[in-house]
């Protein structure tokens, strides 16, 4: 019996054998029949911010440097660490293929990974960071090309010159004149043997941002040095314990999160018909966009708050409002951990956050903020015998008449959904898609309360046409593209103005908004934002929107849309922490972007009277009462008499 397993297992371990080898003839043939790719302006690119100011750069020639000016120190740093068979496979490192897969699948988790300088170069050769089955496929078949047609040198010197050591450094070149102000040839191998260990991790081993972790990663590149016979233990020693000096450039940026905007604008790149697909793959092209680098470093200074736990991610947007302009974007907590970039690519309920949208439509037809409605824990029946019972945030409920205007502070859900029906559930769909909203919603009694997903770069237009006077917007990151002679290729054309929304009730949603924050809005509860109140200077529009798995804040003034979601990628229940952390984050983003310069606010329209009201039951009052705020009313519509 044993003899018979020992048997079968020979004969699948040939077949496995016979496979693998036609598999690889077949895998060199089609690359010698493709054309030869040059691969010194594959990936070249240069990304500049609104200043512009280089942020980014792929391996334009400007910053190539060839095999020989880079010392052995650096070469053979990079070989230990990534592949010390580099020079003995064609492509693909079998055996340390099976090993990791061997290891991994005995620990159930990714423990260890087995791509070498090829596949790895393979995979700098794309401007996309798109993960899919299709990616994966094309770099297979691109490694077999780059070892069909390029001696390993060149692959390597490649490689040298498109790999990522961080800060928006891409190339060895320019990552040693980044960190030690000095050419690749002259690193000493203390300094080659830091930068060897970046590319790993470049948000994790970054000298300047994580110096006891790049000297952790140092030592491994130095200890597998050592086992490699390049370099004795004496010198690995001292190479370790040496002191190093740093001397950042001016033209390189410590923001991490700066990769995760580098990859939104490369998955816009790719979506631009006008730009041929050659540039994409072969061509020197320069990318200006709308990154404002302050307000990427305020996104950045909140970005702590998020981090409840490990397991919390977040996104956040930062949009000029006039134009749709994408000023600054992070996709996650961390970009070392996961380069999923769910600023563009995720779709989350969007919660309470719809309902200025519900209230516009109200506002439009004959509502005004003080408008009350009964709210108390409620089920809703239908003629088709279905029954809806949504609830209060918390099971808080008024057990009396409120205003529209209360009900936006307090994110009331009874009230959302008596206004939604009231209208008809057509009226808020209407809006929504007006705003530009395109992800598939359906017109139904939930839909007030946000049940529908959509992604942040949606809700974030749609709110820039609150925050603009009515106008719609097209999200955007890219304002031009030129190539390697100057001539433009692509640049953006600002959508001529449509106003889809009325600017005086736009006006009345803005000033509504700014009761989330308001102390003159405690009663039997706090509004949405209370706890932000301490931290705020400036004059907002803000509203929150919480469901099991999604927190949002998203607010703003005349200059700037600000949205921030925190969750779980496995939409897990989100503790109260979450949702603390995020309005904690929102706040300390937005003062910090208006550190320096003025947030104003809308100049009150002709068609617009305030009133002192009681701002809970929406009743004018007199100036020596407690609960008090000017609410606004388009004029005719606004309370004259004060009761008593």
């Amino acid at each position: 019996m044993k003899k018979k397993i020992i048997k079968t297992i020979s004969f699948c371990f040939l077949g496995f054998f016979i496979l693998f080898v036609l598999f690889n003839m077949i895998g060199f043939l089609y690359a010698f029949i493709t054309p030869k790719l040059d691969i010194r302006n594959a990936n070249a690119f240069s990304v500049f911010d609104n200043q512009g100011k280089l942020v980014f750069q792929g391996n334009g020639n400007d910053s190539w440097v060839s095999l020989n000016n880079c010392n052995d120190n650096i070469i053979n740093a990079t070989i230990s660490v990534e592949d010390k068979n580099f020079y003995k496979h064609f492509g693909f490192d079998f055996l340390r293929i099976t090993k990791a897969m061997i290891i991994n699948l005995s620990s159930r988790s990714i423990k260890q990974g087995a791509s070498s300088i090829t596949q790895q170069y393979a995979k700098n050769l794309f401007l996309d960071f798109e993960q899919s089955w299709k990616r994966k496929w094309k770099e297979m078949w691109l490694t077999y090309e780059l070892e069909a047609h390029y001696t390993k040198n060149e692959i390597l010197e490649g490689y040298l010159n498109t790999i990522n050591y961080g800060h928006g450094m891409y190339g060895i070149s320019n990552a040693s004149k980044y960190y030690f102000g000095k050419d690749v040839k002259d690193l000493s191998l203390s300094e080659a043997s830091i930068l060897a260990g970046i590319p790993n991790s470049p948000s994790d081993y970054s000298p300047l941002d994580n110096y006891e972790l790049s000297k952790e990663r140092q030592l491994v590149v130095l200890t597998r040095m050592y086992k490699n016979g390049y370099i004795t233990k004496e010198e690995m020693n001292e190479a370790y314990n040496k002191n190093l000096e740093f001397k950042s450039s001016d033209f390189g940026n410590s923001l991490s999160s700066l990769l995760y905007y580098n990859d939104a604008v490369m998955a816009e790149l790719n979506s631009i018909d006008s730009i041929p697909k050659s540039y994409l793959d072969t061509g020197n092209i320069k990318i200006y966009t709308s990154l404002d680098i302050e307000a990427q470093n305020s996104l950045e200074l909140g970005l702590e708050k998020n981090a409840v736990n490990q397991k919390v991610e977040t996104s956040k947007v930062m949009m000029n409002p006039k134009d749709g302009s994408i000023i600054a974007l992070i996709g996650g907590i961390n970009y070392g951990n996961s380069q999923f970039n769910r600023a563009i690519n995720s779709y989350r309920q969007p919660g309470s956050t719809v309902k200025p949208f519900l209230y516009y439509r109200a506002l439009e037809n004959g509502f005004t903020a003080s408008t009350t409605f009964f709210s108390k824990k409620t089920t809703f029946y239908f003629d088709n015998k279905q029954t809806y019972s949504p609830k209060n945030y918390g099971g808080i409920y008024a057990n009396k008449e409120i205003s529209l205007a209360a009900a936006i502070a307090y994110s009331d859900n009874i009230f959302a959904v008596k206004t939604h029906l009231f209208l008809g559930e057509e009226e808020l769909y209407d809006v929504l898609k007006k705003v530009g909203v395109t992800s598939k919603i359906e017109k139904s009694p939930s839909l007030a309360l946000g049940t529908y997903e959509m992604s942040m770069y949606e809700l974030t237009a749609a709110y820039a046409t609150l925050a603009n006077g009515g106008k719609k917007v097209n999200p955007h990151l890219i304002t031009k593209v030129v190539d390697k002679e100057g001539n433009i290729l692509y640049e953006y054309n600002t959508l001529k103005d449509e106003y889809v929304l009325d600017s005086d009730i736009t006006y009345l949603i803005s000033e509504l908004l700014t009761g989330t924050y308001d102390v003159n809005l405690v009663d039997y509860t706090y509004p949405t934002c209370f706890s932000m109140t301490s931290s705020i200077t400036h004059k907002y529009a803000i509203k929150t929107g919480s469901t099991d798995t999604d927190s949002w804040v998203v607010g703003y003034t005349p200059e700037v849309v600000f949205a921030s979601w925190a969750g779980y990628d496995d939409s897990s229940i989100i503790p109260t922490e979450v949702i603390a952390g995020n309005k904690s984050s929102w706040v300390t983003s937005m003062e910090a972007f208006f550190k320096e310069k003025d947030a104003t606010w809308y100049k009150t329209p002709k068609d617009i009277v305030g009133v002192l009201v009681n701002p809970i039951t929406g009743n004018p009052v007199t100036r020596n009462k407690e609960n008090k705020k000017i609410l606004y009313y388009l004029k005719g519509t606004e309370p004259l008499k004060i009761k008593k």
